[in-house]
């Protein structure tokens, strides 16, 4: 089916009669750029290119996705020393007067003006900088904002930035230590060359690194961990849009939540703070001039700011006689409470204590729990849980010492009787101790007895070597001796010759002098002159 539309009657008609043979297969089909035939069966309106390509020729290519065929490019522009090229040591004629550079001229060198230029010290010629066409394709990687971003300069900013605070630190301590020991003595300078003590060097140095910060024109736009992030407030993606580079979210991510429990109203909110009072002017110039007022703030900006704020004293003087009515009939609940309610009420009232109990800040109210306090029972002078006894972990009575609940009171003789029973207890639990003690080394000597029986018994012990006999001894020896000449003739010999059961040794029964023997004759790796021994015997 052929790209080119016919326009004349005969040529639509000679055309369709043309397709018509070739979808029957009476003529063969057409065939595009590349000789590949192309299915007759296709749409005309598919088939057909375009007119502004100007395809007289059938072809298929315009159905082709030829732009997404070619992939987009990673190149990216080079950077740091990637842009020096070749580095000459000696002038080169044409080359940047003033550096060496054969890539520019002396009118276009970014270098210092040099006071003798490289034409005529012919000494430090620059680099050649690489010229490089960078062509980024595609429509996301025009817009990619990270495309050509490098983790390694990334990191070597970071352990720049690590080593500097690092030298920062150490010279704070420094400068502490030698100000604590040149006023208050060397007591004074180990506190604060520690880093953990209050008031140390390490105090404020968020403050400190906030202020150099600022001072050097760079802020860091950081978060501390106990923020929420904002991208976390509304987790629905279509909520507001959060920037992760700029980590910015200029909407508001929960537009319908109440004010008062949001703590994050977007970006914008605080971006348009500053312009709340002019805000706050315009809306009132509109306001009063469609209620009639002749009130206009660019035509009259002092007379519309005049009126405003007397507006705005009005409106605050009513507010304080609203609320003041309001509290003369109600009653303030969180103003000073009457003499009569201090000694039973509760308070909310906001107070903080040292160490040793003193007020710090704020009023110290004594507050009193439901329960009765300081009841005495039966003729007790104390109450119970006022003593604590150490040895048994019980509570008592301080006046008596008695750790029964609701118990008659016994005074100082209460107090020497338990303190019998509690030496008394000490003593007996002295004398368990002590005979597990007892037990315990005993039964540590019977299984040292049993150990020393057990060991006349064992092979090869030197409490057996008395009473061996010194002949049997030699022939024992021999026999193992002769036993390892046929064994290592049998290992020397081909695997093909030997018996079926030459490696397999007789089961006997051992008497003590072949066990003395076997242990006199058998190898020890560890000892060094082991081997001088075999060659000695050889």
């Amino acid at each position: 089916m052929s790209g080119h539309v016919p326009q004349s009657k005969e040529e639509r008609q000679r055309q369709r009669a043309l397709d018509e043979a070739r979808k029957a297969g009476i003529v063969a089909p057409e065939t595009d750029e590349e000789g590949k035939p192309i299915n007759p069966h296709i749409p005309q309106f598919m088939a057909s290119a375009p007119w502004y390509l100007n395809e007289d020729k059938p072809t298929l290519k315009h159905q082709k996705n030829w732009k997404g065929s070619e992939k987009a490019s990673k190149q990216w522009y080079a950077r740091g020393s990637e842009l020096k090229g070749f580095q000459a040591t000696k002038y080169r004629k044409g080359a940047c007067t003033n550096c060496g550079s054969m890539t520019h001229k002396a009118k276009d060198c970014m270098e210092r003006p040099r006071a003798k230029g490289a034409k005529y010290s012919n000494k430090n010629i620059a680099a050649d900088e690489k010229a490089q066409d960078v062509h980024v394709e595609g429509f996301d990687a025009k817009r990619d904002r990270w495309n050509g971003f490098d983790e390694r300069e990334w990191a070597k900013n970071a352990e720049k930035f690590e080593a500097v605070a690092a030298l920062r630190e150490e010279m704070r301590k420094k400068e502490a230590l030698e100000k604590a020991l040149g006023g208050e003595g060397a007591g004074a300078g180990a506190a604060a060359a520690a880093p953990d003590a209050p008031g140390g060097p390490d105090e404020g140095n968020e403050d400190l690194e906030a202020d150099e910060a600022k001072q050097g024109g760079k802020i860091r736009n950081l978060r501390i961990r106990e923020d929420t992030a904002k991208y976390l407030l509304n987790l629905d993606v279509n909520s507001a849009y959060y920037d992760p580079k700029s980590r910015s979210m200029r909407e508001d991510p929960n537009p319908n939540k109440p004010a008062h429990e949001k703590t994050f109203h977007g970006d914008n909110f605080v971006r348009g703070t500053g312009a709340e009072g002019f805000t706050s002017l315009n809306l009132y110039s509109v306001t009063s001039a469609e209620a009639g007022k002749n009130v206009h703030m660019l035509a009259m900006p002092s007379q519309a700011e005049l009126s405003f704020k007397a507006v705005q004293e009005r409106k605050k003087m009513l507010q304080q006689a609203s609320s003041k009515s309001v509290l003369d009939k109600y009653g303030n609940a969180a103003g000073e409470l009457p003499a009569d309610l201090k000694a039973v009420a509760q308070t909310e009232r906001y107070a903080e204590y040292d160490a040793r109990g003193r007020v710090v800040r704020g009023h110290d109210t004594k507050v009193t729990s439901r329960y009765e306090e300081d009841v005495l029972v039966g003729n007790h002078t104390s109450v119970w849980g006022s003593w604590y006894d150490m040895s048994s972990g019980t509570w008592g009575y301080a006046c008596c010492h008695g750790t029964t609940k609701g118990s008659y009171c016994t005074g100082e003789d209460g107090k020497l009787a338990a303190a019998k029973n509690r030496a008394m207890m000490a003593s007996n639990m002295e004398r368990d101790e002590q005979k597990k003690v007892n037990q315990t080394e005993a039964s540590a000597d019977r299984a040292k007895d049993a150990n020393a029986a057990l060991s006349k018994d064992v092979w090869g012990s030197d409490a057996l070597k008395k009473d061996l006999d010194a002949d049997k001894l030699k022939e024992a020896i021999a026999a193992i001796k002769k036993s390892k000449k046929e064994k290592s003739k049998v290992e020397d010999q081909d695997d093909r010759k030997r018996g079926y059961n030459s490696m397999q040794g007789d089961a006997v029964d051992m008497s003590e002098e072949q066990m003395e023997a076997w242990r006199l004759q058998r190898s020890r790796a560890a000892d060094p002159l082991e081997a001088m021994k075999r060659q000695r015997e050889r």
